[in-house]
């Protein structure tokens, strides 16, 4: 596993609190309601905050601060069906990245 010099990468639990934030941000979310998201917590078509026009805003500051980079096609329903399979997904890219 290559980095670079003086970039450190978010452990596992960072990432997961970078997304909240991500989500919080992007959404509006309160910092109440972005703690309270569980592994099954419902996001897209349950939160009304994330439309489909949310979803490019969300994958771009996704990337941006977690420096990946998500192709059209990885983007699908499953991957942000919930809370937890949106993370699952961050941390399978982070790991390949």
């Amino acid at each position: 596993m290559s980095s670079q010099p003086g970039v450190s990468r978010p452990t596992s639990g960072e990432v997961d609190l970078v997304l909240r934030r991500v989500l919080q941000d992007v959404l509006g979310l309160s910092s109440e309601r972005a703690e309270a998201l569980t592994p099954a917590t419902g996001l897209f078509g349950h939160m009304p905050e994330l439309d489909s026009m949310a979803v490019a805003g969300l994958l771009t500051e996704i990337e941006d601060q977690l420096g990946i980079v998500i192709e059209d096609d990885e983007v699908d329903g499953e991957m942000l069906e919930t809370y937890g399979a949106l993370l699952a997904f961050v941390q399978a890219k982070r790991a390949g990245a």
